[in-house]
C-alpha cells in the first residue's frame, strides 16, 4: 500500500489555475489557453506532472459523463490511492472538483482547479500551508496492442548474489544473504536499472506479520503485497490487488512468513496476475498510474521496482520474460 508523503507536509490539496497565474511547468512563459464550450472535452483520462520544488511528481485524473450532463470521476494524487470525483465543475475551458483527505495530513477537503490548453491541461497548486506548485496534464495513451505479444528469453533480474542491476531509491537498505533479497526496515525502494514495456514477470517473495509491499510494473503500477486476512473479502488495496483499481477475485494468500508467487503479465493496459497458482485477475484494464509510480510517462517503457519503505519484505526470485 502506498502513502507516500511526497509534498511538503503532505497537507490536503488546492489545485488552482487562473488565466493570469498559470504557466507551463518548464518556464515561466505564458501557455496559450483554449476556451472550449463543451465540457466533452475534458472527458477521457490525463496523465499530469506536479513540479514540486524542480522535482516531477506524477498524478492521473479521468472524468467520465454520468447521465446527460454530470461529470464524474477518478483522482490519484502524488501519494494514495484512485479517489472517486462525486462532481467535477467545467466552465468554459476551466474546472473544479473537490476531495475528501486520504492519507494527507490537512483536515479540509482537497480542491482542484484548471483549465484546458491547446497541449493538455495546466493548473497551480497550493497545498494547505500556502504553498503553490505548478502542474500541467496531457491525454493519456491507449496503449492499446494490435498483435499478441512474441516472448523472448526469460532474464534473472536478480543473480542470487548481490544488487547487480538494481538502484535504490535513496539510501540503500537492502541486503542479500544466503540467496536472498532482503529489506530489512522501511526505507528505500529498489528499482531495476533496466526498463520494460510487455512482459510475463514471476516474483517469489515473502512478508512478516503485517506486512507490506508491492511490485511495481513499468515502475507505475502496483501489484499490491500485503499481509491480509485469509477470510477478507478481496478489494483493490490488499493482497494480489492492482492499488486503488482492480481487486483480486478470490484473497489465496498463504499468509505471513510463507513463500508465495505472483505471476505477471502485462500486455499495454491488460494485466493479469496468477497469485500461488490461481489466477485472481484476468486480462483486466489498469486505467492509470497507482500512488507511488516514478512517473505519469505511460507512454514510456519503465522499470521493475520492488517497495521497500514500508516494513520488511523478502525475494528471491525475480525473473522477467520481456515482449521482443
Amino acid at each position: 500500500m502506498r502513502k507516500r508523503f511526497l509534498l511538503v507536509g503532505m497537507s490536503c490539496l488546492l489545485i488552482a489555475g487562473s488565466a493570469e497565474n498559470i504557466f507551463a511547468a518548464t518556464n515561466s512563459s505564458p501557455v496559450v489557453t483554449r476556451q472550449l464550450a463543451d465540457p466533452k472535452e475534458l472527458i477521457g483520462r490525463w496523465d499530469i506532472t506536479v513540479d514540486i520544488n524542480g522535482k516531477a511528481a506524477p498524478s492521473w485524473l479521468e472524468v467520465k459523463l454520468s447521465g446527460y450532463r454530470t461529470l464524474v470521476g477518478h483522482f490519484v494524487a502524488t501519494s494514495g490511492s484512485a479517489r472517486p470525483i462525486a462532481e467535477v465543475k467545467f466552465d468554459n475551458g476551466k474546472f473544479r472538483f473537490e476531495i475528501p483527505p486520504q492519507w494527507e495530513s490537512g483536515t479540509q477537503n482537497m480542491v482542484i482547479e484548471g483549465e484546458l490548453t491547446a497541449a493538455g491541461m495546466q493548473g497551480v497548486m497550493t497545498d494547505c500551508e500556502g504553498k503553490k506548485y505548478k502542474w500541467t496534464g496531457v491525454k493519456a495513451p491507449y496503449l492499446t496492442r494490435t498483435t499478441p505479444p512474441v516472448w523472448g528469453k526469460p532474464v534473472n533480474l536478480f543473480n542470487g548474489k548481490d544488487l547487480t542491476g538494481w538502484k535504490a531509491s535513496g539510501e540503500n537498505q537492502w541486503v542479500v544473504k544466503n540467496g536472498i533479497l532482503t529489506s530489512p526496515k522501511a526505507g528505500s525502494n529498489l528499482i531495476t536499472t533496466q526498463k520494460f514495456n510487455d512482459f510475463k514477470l514471476h516474483v517469489e517473495f515473502k512478508y512478516p506479520k503485517g506486512g507490506n509491499s508491492g511490485v511495481y510494473l513499468r515502475g507505475r503500477y502496483e501489484t499490491q503485497i500485503e499481509d491480509s486476512q485469509q477470510d477478507a473479502h478481496p478489494n483493490s488495496v490488499i493482497f494480489g490487488g492492482i492499488y486503488g483499481f482492480i481487486a483480486a477475485n478470490k484473497m489465496v494468500t498463504l499468509g505471513p512468513d510463507t513463500w508465495q508467487t505472483y505471476d505477471i503479465t502485462l500486455v499495454g493496459r491488460l494485466v493479469t496476475v496468477v497469485a500461488n497458482g490461481i489466477t485472481i485477475i484476468s486480462n483486466q484494464e489498469i486505467p492509470g498510474i497507482t500512488g507511488g509510480a516514478l512517473d505519469s510517462n505511460e507512454g514510456e517503457s519503465g522499470p521493475i521496482y520492488l517497495q521497500g519503505d514500508h516494513m520488511p519484505i523478502e525475494f528471491r526470485k525475480i525473473v522477467i520474460t520481456p515482449a521482443k
